[in-house]
């Protein structure tokens, strides 16, 4: 049996879960076992000036990791865009699932929606100049966590809308 490594988000466990079922249907049975990251426990800074203050190099792999290296875990399962561009060495990258719907989604609201002045959150700077490109008027925020914490935030009212 294969253990797969997940960050413990609902984004990270789809993926995961995305993943043992493709093994599955080629016969292979695979556990997942959730790994909890630095940058799943300081959620309290942006990234952008996380990164300002720290490495960020690994912040939401380096303990996948270390789980890798020490034999915990078969495999990780990560989203590509949080990988670092250099691997530790005796790891690598070995696949690559077919990429779903790339596209940014606002929710809460349309865009064009939206009240002047209202609260919008999203982690990217890309994301953040295109808004004030697109809506000036918008209070842009920073957000962290994870999906689940992020859609928490939107239902809670700190956000009119959040774009990922």
């Amino acid at each position: 049996m294969i253990t797969i490594g997940s960050r413990g988000s609902m984004l990270a466990l789809w993926q995961a879960n995305h993943v043992q079922a493709l093994l599955h249907t080629r016969g292979i049975e695979a556990r997942i076992e959730v790994i909890h990251t630095t940058g799943d426990k300081i959620t309290d800074v942006p990234l952008a000036k996380l990164g300002a203050q720290t490495s960020t190099k690994g912040l939401f792999t380096k303990e996948l990791e270390d789980a890798l290296l020490d034999g915990r875990i078969d495999i990780a399962v990560h989203s590509l865009k949080d990988m670092p561009t250099e691997l530790p060495e005796g790891l690598e990258l070995v696949a690559v699932p077919e990429r779903e719907d790339p596209f940014d989604a606002i929710i809460g609201s349309t865009l064009e929606d939206l009240p002047h002045g209202a609260r919008v959150g999203t982690s990217a700077l890309r994301r953040q100049a295109q808004l004030k490109v697109l809506r000036p008027d918008l209070d842009i925020q920073s957000i962290r966590g994870n999906l689940d914490t992020r859609l928490r935030k939107l239902d809670e009212g700190q956000y009119q809308a959040i774009v990922i």
